[in-house]
């Protein structure tokens, strides 16, 4: 028998105790997925450290007031989720017996334990201003202050390696871009990735499409880029060594795994899942999102995995379901300043053909930044957060 098969292990007696440790997007699509498809099967605790789940995926829109970072009360929509929520962290975790030992002090038990506590963003440049989508308005305000009165003439945007989710710094450079038009201040913009192709990630067809976008919005990206930032105002691009000045240089985070003591880590911190996101090795533990090693650090895919984790803790409980390796579909809400776009990448499988899309779409068409299966109803049911005022 493979150690970790969960599927070969039979349930326990009773209700299943299920242990979420993480409040983002990980944590709550699997409380609201064991919800739908566990019941009373399973009893879940969630475990996080703050009240609020906030959507940073909009926090990049704050400078320049065209989006904001939604806060919703974390007890409430664990009460939705009909979770437990124990206001806690994770310091350790023993698989021999099954326990988690918490930062207060806490030992809870676990029949299944789902971590999702995500990654922590790291700073990669000196002379730059590193990106934190917790700060966002706070980091960038100045900075679209500068772009609106002409004061920023040449602006670089870079993305370091290995690459974080790089979604942001194409927003930023279309928002930063449209800005300054709308102002009628002379600015260049420079965006600098370690992709062969703006947002490959998301298939030719739609990268082909936002790089005709950035054409016209005359930003210049520079692809297979792996720069260096030695003083303030320069950046150095290997290989070739090319010197691009700017006025202003903004850089995104690399991002570091949790290293949660008890479990298998990869060099970064991140813990190694297989293809039904079962952490490799350990029985009964489960990891999805961020602080998981698969590449893709996007909240939807956090989301598709955590369902993923969910149909098969929901299995092991007694549900009468089938678990389906993980294959994310991508999806993403770009914010251009104009029109926002949406895109949309599924791989070839089986006689499914690949598809890539790269769509525009009304701003008022309310889509959701992260696709999330079980959470995105739920936040739409959930009571409407509050709007911070503009400054």
């Amino acid at each position: 028998m493979n150690h970790h098969d969960s599927r070969n292990v039979s349930a326990p007696q009773g209700r299943v105790n299920v242990l979420i440790a993480g409040g983002g997007v990980a944590g709550l699509e699997a409380a609201f997925a064991l919800r739908e498809l566990a019941g009373d099967r399973a009893r879940v605790t969630l475990l996080a450290a703050t009240d609020d789940y906030v959507e940073r995926a909009w926090s990049v829109g704050e400078p320049f007031s065209s989006s904001h970072a939604a806060r919703f009360s974390l007890p409430k929509l664990a009460q939705q989720a009909g979770a437990e929520l124990v206001r806690d962290t994770v310091a350790q975790v023993d698989t021999e017996h099954r326990m988690v030992r918490t930062a207060g002090g806490r030992q809870i038990g676990y029949d299944a334990l789902l971590i999702g506590v995500g990654a922590t963003a790291h700073p990669v440049f000196e002379h730059a201003t590193n990106v934190d989508d917790a700060h966002m308005d706070e980091l960038l305000h100045g900075l679209v202050q500068d772009v609106e009165g002409g004061l920023v003439r040449r602006l670089a945007i870079v993305i370091p390696a290995p690459t974080p989710w790089p979604l942001p710094a194409y927003e930023l450079a279309l928002m930063a871009s449209e800005r300054a038009w709308d102002m009628q201040a002379d600015m260049d913009v420079t965006l600098l990735t370690p992709e062969r192709a703006p947002l490959e990630i998301f298939g030719a067809p739609a990268s082909r499409a936002l790089s005709e976008l950035l054409a016209d919005r005359r930003i210049e990206v520079m692809t297979s880029a792996y720069c260096e930032i030695p003083r303030p105002q320069l950046v150095i691009v290997r290989p070739g060594g090319r010197s691009v000045p700017a006025d202003r240089v903004v850089a995104l985070p690399q991002l570091r795994g949790p290293a949660v003591d008890g479990l298998p880590q990869d060099g970064g911190g991140f813990i190694p899942v297989d293809e039904l996101g079962r952490v490799r090795g350990i029985d009964r533990v489960w990891a999805a999102g961020d602080a998981t090693d698969i590449p893709t650090k996007q909240g939807g895919v956090a989301a598709q995995l955590a369902d993923t984790a969910a149909r098969s803790i929901a299995q092991l409980a007694g549900a009468s379901l089938e678990v389906r390796a993980f294959a994310p579909v991508l999806e993403g809400m770009l914010m251009t300043g104009g029109a926002p776009r949406h895109l949309f990448y599924r791989p070839a499988s089986g006689t499914a053909a690949e598809k890539s899309a790269f769509t525009a779409v009304a701003r008022a068409a309310g889509l959701p930044k992260i696709a999330a299966r079980y959470l995105e109803p739920a936040l739409r049911e959930a009571p409407a957060p509050a709007v911070p005022t503009p400054a």
